[in-house]
């Protein structure tokens, strides 16, 4: 304990020494609830109430002691299920409200404005809903075939990319999360007031800035609270709902089509005597879900391990200290320029965008258009996505049990591998001639969900420094809103209802995803290479005590190694 004393953690306020209460057990940890410390840093005045709280050089003193403790597993285990019950269900149900009604899901396109039918005819469901749709909104059709109430959605994103991440390092990571989330509801229920083009597009631009919080948030979340042999699967559990979502968004879709409007129980200065369509009840009752759930969420969801009282101070100790060996430093609300710099520097953030760009390139948006091509009315359309929703799940699980599995260094191989059956599947609805197997194809295509969950991992895992991860975070969903916004050009209305373009766009985009993932595992395994040869011959010297409890970036740090 001698030396660990002489070792100096640095923080904002100095130089703090490892505390000198601590003994040198798995269970005594009575030091641990000690109350004569805070262990918040806090700025002064209205702003300071308002913005993150760092730990403060106390508590991460106590972290550094906790770190040369033996920590008891079944401690641990006891401490990682509440976690699990305390953050997962939080962002799974978050990820469902986001996938029920977001035109970025292979259900929408989006689907609730053209193929949700009006409760004024039933009989030719898909055709009377497009037109009513463009009758009440005064649509033309130079709009919808242009795709843009599709694309609009994502300049939004884009606009708002960086900023919000930016700004979740600013503010309370949850409270954060869920004031866009209430944001999100409120544009949603606006847009069943829209009355005409410009107002559905303006929403929705303005939806897209509010929602481009949601993934980021989630990697972020997922990696303050999880190690990263762990963040894969818990990213996993989240994102599971993506299929939930996408099945209960066809089950909605069928139930709507079923249902006529009961004018009666509707005040007459809401339905102007005639009842509201069926598409607009999707986005009421989303809507208000959202912001039911964003209230929650801000009340009880913590925003960090570092003040939350549905832990004990020991608790919270244990829970920053079991990930001594991720090296990825503190949370704080501070930017660091020079991450930001070296961000814009590693060719890792540009790969990262590539990632995101081809994983999603407009492959989602037409799902439930190719699906119709096939001779499905839209009832039917929109029950197909129950299976879609379902293999989108077991290629999920399938993946993470493979991850789990495998020796480490894995994990790019078996992005490569789910990234296989997608690129068969698009091949499969583009050229092969039976119906069935079409639709099996399309179905397969879900296999690029499971690619995407472990890549988000490579990206909460394998950058280190706060600002450096926020600008990572920011640059994969930046590809994602980028795809999102070329992608839907490629289905042109002059190929209905194969949409080839689309497809052979879908398919190559895919192939091109492979190349970015072994291009990111090379960058990352050179770099291990590197730093490894530099440690063996001497000519780089680190205590991983000290440069784990630094916010530092990957770069900056020699005892960082790269997950594969």
């Amino acid at each position: 304990m001698s030396d660990l004393k002489q070792l100096d953690v640095q923080t904002e306020k100095g130089d703090t020494e490892l505390s000198e209460y601590a003994p040198q057990t798995a269970t005594d940890l009575e030091w641990a609830n000690r109350t004569d410390i805070v262990d918040l840093e806090s700025k002064p005045g209205l702003l300071g109430y308002f913005l993150k709280k760092n730990p403060s050089p106390e508590f991460i003193a106590d972290v550094a002691t906790m770190n040369e403790t033996v920590l008891d597993p079944k401690e641990v285990a006891r401490i990682e299920r509440k976690i699990d019950w305390l953050i997962i269900p939080a962002l799974s149900v978050c990820y469902m409200f986001y996938y029920v009604l977001t035109p970025s899901e292979s259900s929408r396109i989006p689907m609730t404005l053209l193929t949700f039918p009006s409760n004024r005819d039933k009989t030719t469901l898909s055709y009377a809903a497009i037109f009513n749709i463009k009758k009440d909104l005064h649509l033309g059709k130079s709009e919808y075939a242009s795709s843009w109430l599709s694309s609009l959605f994502y300049f939004g994103w884009v606009a708002w990319a960086l900023p919000t991440n930016l700004l979740m390092q600013k503010f309370p990571l949850n409270k954060y999360l869920a004031a866009n989330i209430f944001v999100w509801g409120a544009l949603l229920m606006a847009q069943a007031a829209s009355r005409n083009f410009t107002d559905l597009a303006i929403l929705r631009t303005i939806s897209g800035a509010a929602e481009a919080v949601a993934d980021p948030a989630f990697v972020l979340i997922t990696s303050t609270w999880y190690t990263r042999e762990q963040q894969p699967i818990r990213i996993g559990y989240w994102y599971c709902s993506n299929g939930i979502g996408i099945g209960l968004g066809g089950l909605l879709g069928f139930a709507i089509g079923h249902v006529c409007p009961v004018t009666s129980l509707i005040p007459r200065f809401l339905t102007h005597r005639t009842g509201l369509p069926s598409w607009k009840y999707e986005f009421i009752i989303i809507g208000a879900l959202c912001c039911g759930w964003a209230i929650f969420m801000f009340i009880f969801i913590p925003d960090s391990p570092y003040q939350t009282h549905w832990f004990s101070r020991a608790e919270r100790l244990i829970i920053v200290s079991r990930k001594r060996d991720d090296q990825n430093g503190p949370d704080n609300r501070h930017w660091n320029s020079s991450q930001a710099i070296e961000a814009f520097m590693d060719i890792k953030t540009y790969l990262f965008f590539l990632f995101g760009f081809t994983a999603n390139g407009g492959t989602s948006n037409f799902g439930t258009l190719i699906v119709q091509g096939f001779g499905f009315n839209t009832l039917n359309t929109t029950l197909m996505q129950l299976p879609y929703g379902a293999i989108i799940v077991l290629f999920i699980v399938g993946a993470l049990i493979v991850n789990s599995k495998v020796p480490k260094g894995n994990r790019t191989y078996l992005m490569v591998a789910t990234t296989i059956p997608t690129v068969v599947g698009f091949a499969m609805v583009a050229w092969a001639k039976p119906k069935a197997a079409r639709l099996i194809g399309f179905w397969i295509t879900g296999a690029s969900n499971a690619t995407f969950v472990v890549g988000l991992s490579l990206v909460s895992g394998n950058v280190g420094g706060q600002t450096k991860k926020a600008i990572a975070s920011a640059a994969v969903f930046l590809g994602v809103a980028a795809g999102n916004i070329v992608g839907p050009f490629l289905f042109k209305d002059s190929e209905a209802p194969k949409y080839l373009t689309g497809v052979v766009g879908c398919m190559v985009s895919r192939i091109l995803e492979i190349f970015v993932i072994l291009a990111l595992r090379l960058v990352f395994s050179r770099a291990n290479a590197k730093r490894d040869r530099d440690v063996a011959e001497g000519r780089v010297q680190y205590d991983e005590r000290v440069t784990a409890l630094q916010d530092i970036s990957d770069w900056q740090n020699p005892a960082f190694r790269y997950v594969l």
